[in-house]
């Protein structure tokens, strides 16, 4: 079984690729004690895939990975909301709206990752990276939020979280933007650092991460 258990998602809002799931596969190839699956963009869907991918892998670490464009950094998130308000449809056409990812559930979860040190140990491989404080309120919110109610109610003792990242060149490029993007090998290096960083580190770093907006 594997150690690690990694999600990335299925292209969506007309992309063709996503960098999230590109990296997190490449990473899986890299590695024996990684496995990675890819997730719908769907908000009916995505959670019982999640589900099932944590009852066949058993792993001690899950990291869930997801698109973020117009980021210029990789960045470990936070804190995950009990909030849906989709700005634009899921793949199957749904756009819930001011919905809770799980009825009654608390407001929010934080990350069970050392983010601050996971954020150190991306820069130390040479990519962008900072602690994000927003997941959004699309599918990688419900994602993260989900993923944390999981593992509060139905798979204790095992550590996870969400990372978001930046479009990759090829998509740039497609839409003609002077977007911020990085490549999939240097997601995929920063995904490694975040899963090595929290395979080790229990207590996370004692340093300012905080936002001033």
């Amino acid at each position: 079984m594997a150690r690690v258990l990694m999600t990335g998602f299925a292209p969506f809002g007309g992309e063709s690729v996503n960098p999230s799931w590109q990296a997190v596969s490449l990473l899986a190839a890299r590695r024996d004690d990684v496995a990675a699956v890819e997730l719908p963009c769907e908000f009916a869907a995505s959670l019982p895939a999640l589900r099932r991918a944590l009852v066949e892998h058993r792993p001690s670490l899950v990291v869930c990975a997801g698109q973020a464009g117009g980021r210029s950094e990789v960045t470990p998130e936070r804190v995950a909301i009990n909030l849906i308000d989709a700005r634009i449809p899921d793949n199957a056409g749904a756009r819930p709206v001011d919905a809770p990812v799980v009825p009654d559930g608390p407001a929010a979860y934080f990350t069970t990752l050392p983010v601050k040190a996971c954020v150190a140990a991306i820069r130390a491989a040479g990519v962008p990276a900072s602690v994000s404080h927003t997941a959004g309120t699309y599918v990688c919110n419900q994602v993260f939020y989900g993923l944390m109610h999981l593992l509060v109610t139905e798979f204790p003792g095992v550590r996870g979280g969400f990372v978001h990242v930046p479009f990759s060149p090829e998509q740039v490029a497609a839409a003609g933007k002077p977007e911020a993007s990085l490549s999939v090998d240097r997601i995929a290096d920063a995904l490694e650092a975040v899963a090595d960083t929290a395979l080790r580190v229990t207590e996370d770093l004692a340093v300012s991460a905080g936002a001033e907006h």
